[in-house]
């Protein structure tokens, strides 16, 4: 009996936590629900639901090329970062170099530095190169991540190291036992940093509002606050630009959040 009120109980508490964490979501989707132009006075509005503001909101904020232009960076950016981290985190997992422990201090130490700090220097680089305003200065800058080489070296410490004995007695090389062993096995990893990376992309806006100033390489962050700018008093097309600028994140966290749970589960536990 006593177990099965401390299982009530948590469930009530989890239950209580998830109304509080979507309340704000549901805010926003119910206002998003009011016609173009209303003054929202209660959650829901009397005429029903409605799509006017989202059809608006897509026609006036111009999302199109925005949407495109984040889904190839935030790709690029994921991919660049997914095949650094897997290399660096094999490397610091399995191979045995001096100053091995120095490097992973030093790429840990850069965790706790600001993207902030860094962007004077980074701006003159890009501008040295010439890739101001082009896409290479929304993908370059992030392209390698120290918690992606983090997130994969503890996760290949996890791993028997006897597998990859086994495909050196073989005659497998490194790369090959990285590409047809280690990498089809840390699938959980591999997902989990796609999803922070891809979604950490989506989501920058810093990044396209010091580094370009060309209206076709406009973000969808950048499109949605120059939005804003323009509706600041239209709360129900505001809104409904939110909920579009958020449903692609939303999908592919639900897509991939059974990876994402089993690659953060196990991460850093060492066989």
């Amino acid at each position: 009996m006593a177990a099965r009120f401390r299982t009530v109980g948590l469930s009530l508490l989890l239950g209580l936590g998830a109304v509080l964490l979507l309340s704000p979501l549901i805010v926003v989707v119910c206002t998003s629900g009011w016609p173009a132009g209303a003054l929202p006075s209660q959650l829901l509005p009397p005429q029903g639901w409605t799509w006017q503001s989202y059809q608006s909101a897509w026609e006036q904020g111009h999302f199109i090329r925005a949407f495109a232009n984040s889904t190839l960076v935030a790709l690029a950016v994921t991919a660049c970062q997914l095949f650094t981290s897997a290399l660096a985190g094999y490397a610091l997992a399995r191979l045995q170099f001096r100053g091995q422990q120095l490097i992973l201090v030093l790429m840990l130490a850069t965790l706790v530095i600001p993207f902030q700090l860094l962007v004077i220097p980074i701006f003159l680089i890009l501008k040295a190169g010439h890739l101001i305003n082009t896409y290479g200065a929304l993908i370059l800058p992030t392209a390698a991540n120290g918690f992606g080489v983090f997130l994969m070296r503890q996760f290949f410490l996890t791993l028997p190291v006897a597998l990859e004995e086994a495909a050196f007695l073989d005659g497998a090389s490194r790369w090959q036992v990285l590409w047809y062993i280690l990498l089809p096995l840390s699938r959980p990893a591999l997902v989990t940093l796609f999803i922070f990376t891809f979604i950490g992309e989506w989501n920058d806006l810093f990044k396209p509002l010091v580094f370009t100033t060309k209206p076709e390489l406009v973000t969808v962050q950048l499109a949605l606050a120059n939005f804003q700018e323009q509706f600041t008093n239209d709360w129900p097309l505001m809104m409904a630009a939110a909920v579009i600028a958020t449903v692609p994140v939303i999908v592919l966290f639900a897509l991939g959040q059974r990876q994402l749970i089993r690659g953060i589960a196990t991460t850093g536990l060492k066989s």
